[in-house]
């Protein structure tokens, strides 16, 4: 099987390695846009290896690297290393996060990159937490989201993590909002206003980081999962 796998119209993911966070696992994925320039937008990169790198580049070239929230970090500088032209683009809280880490520009609801008519983005708030950068990618018509939407695969963990998941509501094509996530969204406000304005995007296919994506309807399935704000 391809390293790339196709999702929408100039629009790719690409799997990564399995991560741990506070012993909890995690499947990653990148996701790849081509732009009508011909240069590649990256969200949430991955661990660049020479394969990964080689199937990269039979796309184009790498000019955007996206780290959508404060926790997405891993494969930002080897990125940049390998791609010392392309601009790294931050949420909120990342350089705070990693001071370590060389930074473009950091995003903001006004902010207005090169790539905006493209690809939309709306800085999820409400969360003391969670910063995360959702996008909308207009031509495949699909939602790029991070954290705020998980459905881990079943078959990925160990019985006692398949437990802890269903347990938080992250498991499977029923997962949706983790209950530790939704506590953190202690400004129901501003969170009901970003939930509105993703729902005012029009899509139809979800790409998410952890566990399943949804290749149509997903909009009802985007309702359901943030339907609790």
């Amino acid at each position: 099987m391809s390293m790339l796998q196709p999702f929408g119209s100039e629009l790719w993911t690409m799997d990564g390695d399995p991560v741990r966070m506070f012993a909890i696992p995690f499947s990653t994925r990148m996701t790849i846009v081509r732009l009508e320039s011909g240069n590649l937008w990256v969200h949430s990169p991955i661990h660049p290896t020479p394969g990964r790198i080689d199937a990269l580049r039979s796309l184009g070239t790498v000019r955007h690297i996206v780290a959508p929230n404060r926790i997405h970090s891993l494969g930002v500088s080897p990125f940049k290393e390998g791609y010392p032209n392309a601009e790294v683009w931050v949420s909120p809280k990342f350089p705070e996060a990693h001071q370590d880490i060389i930074i473009d520009a950091v995003f903001d609801s006004d902010s207005v990159p090169e790539w905006a008519d493209e690809i939309e983005h709306h800085v999820f708030r409400g969360s003391f937490y969670l910063d995360e950068v959702v996008f909308f990618h207009k031509l495949s018509r699909t939602l790029i989201v991070t954290d705020i939407i998980q459905k881990h695969v079943a078959a990925n963990d160990s019985f006692f993590w398949r437990q802890v998941k269903r347990l938080v509501g992250v498991l499977g094509k029923e997962g949706g909002v983790s209950l530790d996530l939704k506590a953190s969204f202690t400004n129901r406000e501003l969170a009901r206003q970003s939930k509105e304005k993703v729902l005012s995007w029009d899509f139809d296919r979800l790409v998410i980081s952890h566990g399943y994506c949804v290749d149509k309807d997903a909009r009802s399935i985007v309702e359901k999962s943030l339907s609790w704000i």
